[in-house]
């Protein structure tokens, strides 16, 4: 039985510690282990593939509305397999770069196998046993393949095969209505793929505000056929190379079919901790299946620690990279270092983007009441430099306390909006945490920002802002 100083299952942003672990003891022993290729689902698979692609996409549509301002432009070819290769030889160098540093450490035994829990502070990997007094469990997730008569034999893609593809689908129907099937949808469409997406939510990104949902499933429609509130029963192979999709409307009840060259799941990823066998290893587990951990993010078992996708808090690799953070403060250098989620961001890149962070309107109003809560809204084309990029009905909505005028939220739809709404975020991380802030730092002019402070600039109760919001709508 090898023994180890600390044992890392995976390789995404546990691999951060490594270098801050090795210069604190240079004689630490490490086992990382990890089923996958090295580097982590943002990197092999997921947020880094995902938009390498989608920035020609983005140049597509952009190229597209150029016409618009009296820029006469024709886009005679899009070589999807070179933007194919493309990403792929950029993630593979990556990979293969991470792969040298883990195999070539003295201070680190990489396995690029399985591990498994057979008792506490015990697992197996491969034919190997290895023991640690610590373990970080950072496995990730899994993508959740609902179940549809027919799935399996009719064959489907996912946010992992879709990007093997060498050649363009003619058509694709996507079942899923967040962000993933929002951002393949942006990107097959741009390429030149018909691209339908089937939602079972009344709404499309319906983690998002109302008012942003609405705009960007109005947005896609102009490219993609948008079917919401239908549920998926089945998936056949029919003539002509096609499959074809069964869906039921879930308030009327009435059957529709989709008939696609193509068809690809993206309705959600899950939780991976049953390959652990956690419970063999004293790690409970949520009732969902995630690794259950404490503000600290250690698990049931002392010295055991879990954070990234695996503890099923937040699924974004910025978040992950923050959590490992807090878990060498906590586990390394014995501090005890709650997390902090009160302004955790995230963005959708598609086109338009979509960025928001914090509280929802509804979250705020359930925390603090309705009549201490203010929203602004501001759209982008009433700014300079809004107007000169001629968009439309874009907007930045922002949510305070007005009791001490602490942001508690925004929510931006629009160009360039995983950008702009950086500004709030840092805002959030600072003492104050105050709206003034923002509302008194000059602000370039005209420069897009100036949509971010106007919408500060712009805050009334909830019922005024509703009223003005529906009423110019």
């Amino acid at each position: 039985m090898k023994q180890y100083d600390l044992i890392i299952i995976g390789s995404g942003s546990a691999t951060n510690l490594l270098d801050a672990l090795i210069s604190r003891n240079p004689k630490i022993k490490i086992a990382v282990i990890d089923k996958d290729e090295p580097g982590g689902i943002c990197l092999t698979r997921g947020c880094i593939p995902s938009k390498i692609l989608l920035y020609p996409a983005e140049l597509v549509r952009t190229i597209e509305e150029a016409r618009e301002l009296g820029v006469e432009t024709e886009i005679k070819r899009i070589d999807f397999l070179k933007i194919m290769n493309r990403m792929r030889e950029l993630i593979g160098n990556d990979i293969e770069s991470i792969r040298r540093g883990l195999s070539s450490s003295q201070n680190i035994d990489y396995y690029h196998d399985i591990a498994e829990f057979v008792s506490p502070y015990t697992m197996k990997v491969g034919n190997e046993t290895i023991t640690s007094k610590m373990i970080f469990l950072t496995i990730g997730s899994a993508i959740v393949i609902p179940k549809i008569k027919g799935l399996q034999e009719t064959g489907y893609l996912t946010s992992d095969t879709v990007l093997k593809l060498t050649a363009l689908p003619k058509s694709i129907a996507i079942v899923g209505g967040g962000y993933i099937a929002a951002e393949f949808g942006h990107f097959l469409s741009a390429m030149g793929s018909k691209v339908t997406i089937i939602g079972r939510n009344p709404r499309f990104l319906p983690e998002e505000e109302p008012e942003i949902s609405e705009l960007a499933k109005k947005e896609f429609a102009r490219h993609i056929e948008m079917i919401t509130n239908h549920e998926v029963i089945e998936a056949q192979k029919i003539s002509g190379g096609l499959k074809r999709l069964t869906a039921h409307d879930r308030e009327t009840g009435k059957t529709r079919t989709i008939d696609a060259h193509e068809i690809m799941i993206a309705s959600g990823r899950g939780p991976l901790s049953d390959i652990l066998h956690p419970e063999k290893g004293g790690v409970k587990t949520t009732d969902k299946g995630w690794i259950e951990v404490n503000e600290y993010l250690e698990t049931s078992q002392p010295g055991v620690w879990s954070f990234g996708d695996a503890d099923g808090k937040y699924l974004f690799r910025h978040v992950a990279n923050y959590e490992s953070e807090v878990v060498f403060l906590n586990a390394i250098l014995k501090k005890r270092v709650k997390v902090d989620y009160h302004a955790i961001p995230h963005a959708v890149f598609s086109y338009p983007e979509v960025a928001a962070v914090g509280m929802t309107e509804k979250e705020a109003i359930d925390k603090i009441g309705n009549e201490k809560v203010l929203v602004g809204n501001y759209k982008y084309e009433n700014t300079a430099k809004g107007e000169a990029m001629n968009v439309k009905d874009y907007f930045v909505k922002v949510i305070v306390d007005g009791s001490d005028m602490k942001i508690l939220g925004a929510h931006i739809i629009g160009p360039q909006a995983s950008v702009l709404i950086q500004e709030i975020i840092n805002v959030m991380y600072a003492p104050t945490q105050s709206a003034e802030i923002i509302e008194e730092a000059i602000h370039i002019h005209p420069a897009m920002s100036e949509v971010v402070q106007r919408a500060f600039g712009s805050l009334a109760p909830v019922e005024h802002y509703h009223e003005h919001f529906h009423g110019e709508s």
